[in-house]
């Protein structure tokens, strides 16, 4: 008896490990490649850099007008291979909660509240995990400008420290 239900377990999670390995509603294929030269990024010590975002009131970002003025920054990729073209960047970071399109403040003591950073490209707002615009390549130094700004999250901003860190990919074509 014991030797027929211990048969009956086996089999039944058997079939349910089958039917699980088999429940599929698509496929995702990743591609791409890893290139054995590319651009050098000169953006300062060890590939870091800060981006000053200045002394913003709080009460300057209202739900008419959320976001502080943007503050543009540079980054630089030189020696370039002649094979490649265009450049486009990929920011990663820590996500607003409930929006990961934009950056959360560090958690530290006093961190401001109600608000995030928005970061843009030359030509349109660049949410995080996203491509940008292609820039294209040139030989030499290749200064490539890129935006950042305050975004009012919530209907309260609060005063405190609003600093934030993003990570870059550099995705050449």
């Amino acid at each position: 008896m014991k030797k027929n239900l211990l048969a009956a377990a086996i089999a039944a999670t058997s079939l349910m490990a089958a039917a699980s390995a088999f429940a599929a509603d698509g496929t995702v294929n990743f591609t791409g490649e890893i290139l054995d030269t590319a651009c050098t990024v000169d953006i300062g010590a060890n590939n870091t850099m800060t981006v000053d975002l200045g002394r913003v009131s709080r009460t300057s970002l209202t739900d008419a007008s959320p976001r502080s003025s943007a503050t543009k920054f540079i980054l630089k990729l030189k020696d370039c291979p002649a094979n490649l073209v265009t450049a486009r960047f990929k920011f990663d970071g820590a996500g607003y909660p409930g929006d990961d399109s934009v950056l959360k403040l560090n958690d530290e003591p006093g961190v401001a509240t109600g608000v995030a950073i928005e970061l843009a490209d030359i030509a349109a707002t660049l949410p995080l995990f996203t491509a940008s615009t292609a820039y294209t390549l040139t030989a030499g130094v290749n200064e490539l400008p890129f935006y950042a700004r305050y975004l009012k999250k919530a209907a309260t901003v609060t005063a405190g420290p609003a600093n934030s860190t993003a990570t870059f990919t550099v995705n050449y074509n």
